[in-house]
């Protein structure tokens, strides 16, 4: 009798450890915390209005939004384990996957449709730069081996130019970038709005806007490490949907997120009452097309040994089809 009441103790002792050790995993899913890596830009307006909405807590998820100023930090962080996701583009995706940190973008934050997050390759005041023609061989001010880097180069090519006509010269800082190009200390350009638009009222003149291109060339996307969405699934899923609901919440009350827009995106000071609110689209991924577009171009700058397929840098298992 004591040794069949020993052996309900051990069999008792081993169900009380194993049950233990793996309450704090069920928690640990339950209360999981999406970490998420922005920058103060158009793009991430809609998850600072989920916040200010409560949309995450309506969609079940809990949602800690970390602004980032630098580039390298924003990725560094996600490398590191820091946060789960963050708004990016397809140059860094590819670049953070051949690094070794294995992500998927999961849907567009901006630019499903070329209205949306304008770029502008822009002339100095001085240039005598009016039309794409007089791009020819003319550099143009760029950031090296980014998303920008290969707007300008494909920018041209839509607008009727040639591939020997293009040149381009490093300049990182947009705020740099902006004051050289109004200054006429360089010809030409390329810049994001709002920057774009501050430009021209200052005295530059847009020669492509790629709001006005046949092809949609530029969009940010929203990426997670796969870790994430292999362990936290109905999280991102959630994430996604109020960030979808609070784009919507944009498009039919602009006004109304007029103050939370000014304080969370840096719209600049001179353009404050004359500068439109975007626009967002429902949720979706960039078809093939667009991510093969990129992944050649960084191929042809050494960025890469060969292009990722689609399906190792898009999970479309979140895109309503």
């Amino acid at each position: 009798m004591k040794g069949l009441t020993r052996v309900i103790a051990i069999v008792l002792i081993i169900v009380f450890i194993f049950t233990g050790c793996n309450q704090p995993a069920k928690e640990e899913v339950q209360d999981k915390v999406l970490k998420v890596g922005v920058f103060l830009i158009d793009d991430s307006l809609p998850l600072f209005v989920a916040e200010a909405e409560n949309l995450f807590a309506q969609n079940n998820v809990q949602v800690e939004l970390l602004p980032f100023n630098s580039a390298r930090d924003k990725d560094v962080a996600l490398e590191t384990g820091e946060i789960d996701g963050v708004l990016t583009d397809i140059v860094v995706t590819a670049l953070l996957k051949k690094g070794g940190t294995d992500v998927k973008i999961t849907s567009f934050a901006f630019g499903a449709n070329p209205q949306e997050g304008r770029f502008a390759i822009l002339a100095s005041p001085k240039s005598g730069i009016n039309s794409p023609e007089d791009l020819k061989g003319v550099p143009i001010a760029i950031s090296n081996n980014t998303m920008i880097h290969y707007l300008a180069e494909k920018m041209p090519l839509e607008a009727g130019l040639k591939k020997e006509d293009i040149k381009t010269q490093s300049i990182p800082d947009m705020n740099v970038r902006l004051e050289a190009l109004v200054s006429s200390g360089v010809e030409a350009a390329i810049l994001p709005d709002p920057l774009a638009t501050l430009a021209e009222k200052m005295g530059a003149r847009v020669v492509i806007d790629d709001t006005k291109l046949s092809k949609n060339l530029s969009q940010s996307v929203i990426i997670f490490r796969q870790e994430v969405l292999d362990k936290h699934r109905d999280k991102v899923a959630s994430f996604l949907k109020a960030f979808e609901e609070a784009g919507q919440l944009i498009n039919n009350n602009p006004d109304k997120y007029f103050e939370l827009r000014m304080e969370k995106t840096r719209v600049p000071q001179p353009l404050r009452d004359s500068y439109p609110s975007p626009t967002y689209s429902p949720l979706a991924v960039p078809d093939e097309e667009m991510v093969q577009s990129v992944l050649d171009w960084m191929v042809e700058k050494g960025l890469l040994d060969q292009p990722f397929s689609y399906e190792e840098l898009v999970d479309n298992s979140f895109v309503k089809r």
